[in-house]
């Protein structure tokens, strides 16, 4: 259910790398949400560095909406970069999984195909 990889990297350079390779396979950074800043400005302390990349791809996106508009609460596909130790992980749950929990069967191409191309950009962030 979910993909994990880690790398040596810092958290700055896995970042910069996953900006990259999100504009190579033709997604898009949607937003970036830093959670350990996010909370504390709601006041609570939470140490872990921990960024949430929410990335699309608007063909993909469409493809999957013209099924059933319920989809929509599984977008957009995000991506974490947390630190671990010395490492940073890269984390996602796998667009399969998620379309899984929707029962409907002309979507597994396009999960397939969207894994695919996210399971690409972690792997080259790394």
């Amino acid at each position: 259910m979910i993909y994990k990889v880690e790398s040596t990297k810092s958290l700055g350079e896995v970042s910069r790398a996953l900006e990259a390779a999100v504009e190579k396979y033709k997604f898009g950074v949607i937003a970036v949400l830093d959670l350990k800043a996010k909370l504390r400005e709601k006041g609570v302390e939470f140490e872990p560095d921990c960024l949430i990349y929410e990335i699309c791809n608007p063909q993909q996106a469409k493809r999957a909406l013209e099924v059933h508009l319920d989809i929509s609460t599984a977008l957009p596909c995000r991506i974490a970069l947390y630190k671990t130790g010395p490492k940073v992980v890269l984390s996602t749950i796998r667009p399969t999984a998620q379309i899984g929990m929707f029962n409907m069967p002309a979507l597994q191409s396009v999960a397939e195909d969207v894994e695919k191309a996210i399971v690409a950009i972690m792997e080259e962030s790394r």
